[in-house]
């Protein structure tokens, strides 16, 4: 029976959450006969893992629903029985970028892959804490439905799935890769302020991320779509595509991997937004197949967010994810420029291709992250309150990020090279000391 991963990675109170991901793992066992291993992967405070284990232990699964529910101690051991088997080099600093101490998208979903391989699952479907399924006619709409449709399946195959084809015969060859979609409800980034107390801002902020090279016109184009998942309208109907998906198109959120998660991690980057979205490129550039349907989940934000601490926080790592771009813009640059090529004759990413675009980016010249630190320092001063305060923080802590991120890219590329040794190792060694295969 095929085996799937369907992981929620949380640090976080997410009981009802919870509930509604355990329900969609018994939708996809139930109606696509899988063997669904739901994982989560719980980083909470005791006391509310506590709760969260009450909650799991009080459901009544499907068969073929097996919950695993690992606090931070149980990964650990599970990354040191891997790290040991495959017999890395640095394996004290992978350990550590497996699971660092702060908070980072990268790395816990890099762990939801690796447990996902060790348990024998074919693909992996993320979600997050932060959301909730939206329903039809009082019943809740499931991304699982189309992830499994067409995972893994050629882009032949997968044709008579789907709503409607736009995928060029010459790749209809390859697996699907990636099923995704997008969200619905408040901005994935918590910026929807800046745009209200002055939209020129939150122009000069969000276009940052953008290649410095580009025009005027383009950045608008960019900032307009940024951020923004698919609006604000319900579900009324499936609609999928079967296409190379635009990676501006689906989020985190709502996204499942087959084959490629295996052959290159995301970067471990902490305290960063959008560390976690490098495949969705990779994917694309490479000219995988994939597929885009609207089974949109709708995002909100927690409270933690509203607080002044949860404001430093955020929009600290909205900070390092605009450091980030300087080495990331330049490694989709020369993925877009590669194309096919970063693909052997399997149809399989090189890992190679990869970790040489990371290390030259690493190279590159500070200069254009230093204007991104100048136009953050005007732009928050000008909105002034506890924007003006965060500006202090940047003022001081400036030189620390810009090393950060630097630091960040060459973390990249040694994971990616331990990467395959990793994932070996994991489907040896499985997620328990008693699961070891010979």
């Amino acid at each position: 029976m095929r085996k799937i991963c369907l992981t929620l990675p949380t640090n976080r109170a997410c009981s009802a959450t919870l509930s509604a991901i355990g329900e969609e793992a018994d939708y996809a066992a139930k109606a696509f006969d899988v063997e669904a291993h739901l994982l989560i992967l719980d980083s909470s405070p005791e006391d509310v893992f506590a709760v969260h284990a009450r909650v799991i232990e009080g459901s009544n699964r499907a068969p073929n629903v097996v919950v695993h529910h690992l606090d931070e101690a149980r990964q650990r051991a599970f990354l040191q029985r891997v790290i040991d088997h495959a017999d890395v080099d640095n394996p004290d600093l992978v350990l550590d970028l497996m699971l660092p101490a702060a908070l980072s998208y990268g790395a816990c979903t890099n762990r939801a892959f690796l447990i996902g391989s060790a348990l024998g699952c074919e693909s992996v479907h993320r979600r997050d804490s932060d959301s909730s399924y939206q329903l039809l006619h009082g019943e809740p709409v499931f991304p699982i439905h189309h992830e499994l449709t067409s995972l893994g399946r050629t882009g032949a195959e997968a044709a008579d799935g789907v709503t409607v084809t736009e995928l060029d015969p010459a790749h209809a060859h390859k697996p699907v890769v990636l099923v995704g979609s997008s969200f619905v409800g408040e901005l994935s980034v918590d910026i929807g302020e800046i745009q209200q107390l002055d939209p020129e801002v939150y122009y000069d902020v969000v276009s940052l991320w953008a290649p410095v090279e580009w025009p005027e016109e383009k950045k608008r184009e960019l900032v307009a779509e940024s951020f923004r998942g698919d609006g604000t309208d319900p579900f009324t109907g499936d609609h999928s595509t079967l296409t190379i998906v635009d990676p501006m198109r689906v989020d985190m959120c709502n996204i499942s991997f087959h084959q490629v998660h295996e052959l290159v991690p995301l970067p471990p980057a902490t305290n960063t937004i959008g560390s976690d979205y490098f495949l969705m490129h990779l994917v694309h550039d490479a000219a995988l197949p994939g597929v885009l349907h609207n089974r949109n989940i709708v995002n909100f934000y927690t409270e933690e967010r509203r607080t002044d601490s949860g404001f430093v926080a955020y929009q600290m790592r909205l900070t390092k994810f605009f450091l980030s771009m300087l080495y990331f813009n330049h490694v989709y640059d020369r993925m877009a420029a590669a194309g096919q090529s970063l693909l052997d004759g399997q149809d399989r990413v090189r890992p190679a291709t990869i970790i040489e675009f990371a290390r030259e980016s690493a190279q590159l010249d500070r200069a254009e992250n230093l204007q991104r630190l100048r136009v953050l320092d005007r732009a928050y001063r000008e909105l002034g309150g506890r924007y003006a305060q965060f500006a202090d923080i940047l003022a001081l802590r400036g030189k620390r990020l810009l090393d950060e991120a630097q630091r960040d890219i060459e973390d990249f590329a040694l994971l990616i090279e331990a990467w395959g040794p990793l994932v070996r190792a994991s489907k040896v060694i499985g997620v328990h000391p008693s699961d070891r295969h010979q």
